[in-house]
């Protein structure tokens, strides 16, 4: 027996909330100098109760091989990551012109 969605009252498998909420989101890709001049790649704008934001940062942690957290509804990776960044968000789902680079 499938679980049904409470949003839009579908099984788990047919829900399309997540899609719809990919493309309402206003996404900012910028880099950031921190402590001792290390780069972070800091992705912002994405609502974290329409989207599982702690999810979303394992998957670009994993992808790109860095360290990286959810910090104040920010995901912070290390490293300049800025390209690669803005390309996966795209892959999974993101329309490309919701996403600015700064």
């Amino acid at each position: 027996m499938s679980t049904i969605c409470p949003t839009c009252g579908l099984p788990k498998e047919l829900c399309v909330c997540e899609t719809i909420a990919k493309e309402s989101q206003k996404i900012i890709v910028r880099t950031d100098a921190k402590k001792f001049g290390k780069m972070y790649t800091v992705i912002h704008g994405i609502d974290s109760k329409e989207i599982d934001i702690k999810d979303l940062c394992k998957k670009l942690k994993n992808k790109f091989a860095c360290g990286g957290t959810v910090k104040e509804g920010n995901i912070e990776l290390q490293g300049n990551h800025k390209e690669k960044a803005k390309a996966y968000l795209v892959e999974i789902g993101f329309p490309a012109d919701t996403i600015e680079m700064r």
